[in-house]
């Protein structure tokens, strides 16, 4: 199967080169879609001859994950999966992803809660809400709806490409659920950032992402 490994990256300057030498590493195709980076990531794509798109402005993890779908869509790639640019979803796991897509699946996501049990924080307080919303609007019971860590088939991939319209992983789960692609979690063990800052260290971002995904599960992925 012809899979892309698509890599959004904001300000991964501190990231990006580790990420992608492993990928390479594996064997893996990739592409790094640089959403507006600030810092030095534009130039450390292009000093050492890595495979990326360069977006003007910086767009959101909806927006740079669809043009990398309308990428590997157009570019006839079988299927895709999406890893964090900030290092912290290992590249041993992808072949477990791939498995289950070439098995049947339409999308697979890697979750960190099928065999280890979810903390109590702030933080998982949060991806039990957005478990709850999606079991209520589904059916279906999930256990990380917010990993990052996906894999697409073909049909998915095509759709995605054409028809995104939600904001982050949670939503687009529901997405797929309401939409009855087949769909698996498989346990993965992620990693913590090794550099750089991540989006969500504001606690306002981290609000605003929960209300805006929560109106989107309730009110658009109908």
């Amino acid at each position: 199967m012809k899979t892309l490994v698509i890599i959004p990256a904001f300000n991964e300057e501190a990231n990006i080169l580790r990420l992608t030498k492993e990928l390479i590493s594996f064997g893996y195709d990739y592409i790094v879609i640089n959403d507006g980076s600030t810092d030095r990531t534009p130039e450390i794509l292009k000093e050492n001859g890595l495979k990326h798109l360069d977006l003007k402005e910086n767009v959101g993890i909806a927006g740079v994950t669809k043009v990398g779908f309308r990428y590997a869509y157009e570019n006839n790639y079988d299927g895709a999966i999406v890893v964090d640019g900030d290092g912290q979803h290992p590249p041993e796991y992808i072949g477990a992803l791939l498995k289950e897509v070439t098995a049947g699946c339409d999308y697979v996501v890697g979750s960190r809660f099928i065999t280890e049990k979810k903390p109590y924080n702030m933080r998982m307080l949060g991806s039990r809400i957005l478990c709850f919303l999606i079991k209520l609007k589904t059916g279906t019971g999930v256990t990380d709806p917010t990993s990052g860590m996906r894999a697409l088939g073909k049909k998915v991939l095509a759709d995605f490409s054409e028809n995104m319209n939600f904001i982050a992983e949670p939503d687009a789960l529901c997405y797929i659920l309401k939409k009855g692609y087949r769909f698996k979690e498989i346990q993965v063990r992620m990693k913590e950032r090794e550099g750089g800052v991540s989006y969500f260290v504001s606690p306002f971002k981290s609000i605003r992402y929960m209300i805006t995904v929560i109106l989107s599960i309730i009110f658009v992925q109908w």
